[in-house]
């Protein structure tokens, strides 16, 4: 017997992320040309996905880059995770609950060190599905294949009887090379519509 599975992004997908120009804000108040401040914190960013910095190590690298004090930069961390964690998608979330006794329920989410915490604290996803596979966990970010091996293999199930859905194309191409069915995320109505479907339609029948 098959066992159908959902797995979800999380950021722009279960979580709606509108860019609230924290970074061009930081910019200005720094006196740093647009953009550059991201280059500068490239490594620290690239090494909070994969968990091979922790926080700690997090606020030291920022105010040592950007010469900011304790204060600053707690500031400009919490600005970070206000864009971060943005605003559940309820509608969305809110079907997604209806599912636990049809599917197996997964979320894989390229992520940052310190995001579970947040995210169950603010969103409980951690009762929304089965299991979370966050980047900064496993040491691997999507598009890797690794990504959704180990998000197979953690929810015991085919990566054919899998939807994957995100907000990134290349993710989702990603998936679907893993052998996953793929969905690209635009709309409540259209994933819900693409959720149904894989949970009801019989494939390769």
């Amino acid at each position: 017997m098959e066992s159908r599975c959902v797995v979800l992004d999380i950021g722009g997908v279960l979580e709606t992320t509108p860019a609230t120009g924290w970074d061009v804000e930081w910019e200005q108040r720094r006196g740093l040309a647009p953009g550059s401040m991201h280059q500068r914190l490239g490594g620290v960013w690239d090494a909070g996905s994969t968990g091979a910095i922790t926080e700690h190590e997090v606020r030291a690298r920022v105010a040592a880059d950007l010469g900011l004090g304790p204060a600053q930069t707690e500031a400009l961390m919490a600005d970070l995770w206000d864009e971060y964690l943005g605003s559940p998608d309820d509608e969305l979330i809110d079907h997604v609950r209806t599912l636990a006794s049809r599917c197996r329920l997964g979320i894989l989410s390229n992520s940052f060190v310190g995001a579970r915490e947040r995210e169950e604290k603010l969103y409980g996803f951690g009762d929304l599905a089965d299991d979370i596979v966050y980047s900064h966990e496993i040491g691997i970010c999507k598009p890797e294949a690794g990504a959704f091996e180990v998000t197979c293999a953690r929810l015991g199930v085919k990566p054919a009887d899998c939807l994957f859905i995100d907000d990134f194309a290349v993710n989702v191409t990603a998936a679907e090379a893993a052998g996953m069915r793929g969905l690209l995320f635009e709309s409540d109505a259209r994933t819900i519509k693409g959720i149904e479907t894989h949970l009801t339609h019989r494939w390769g029948q």
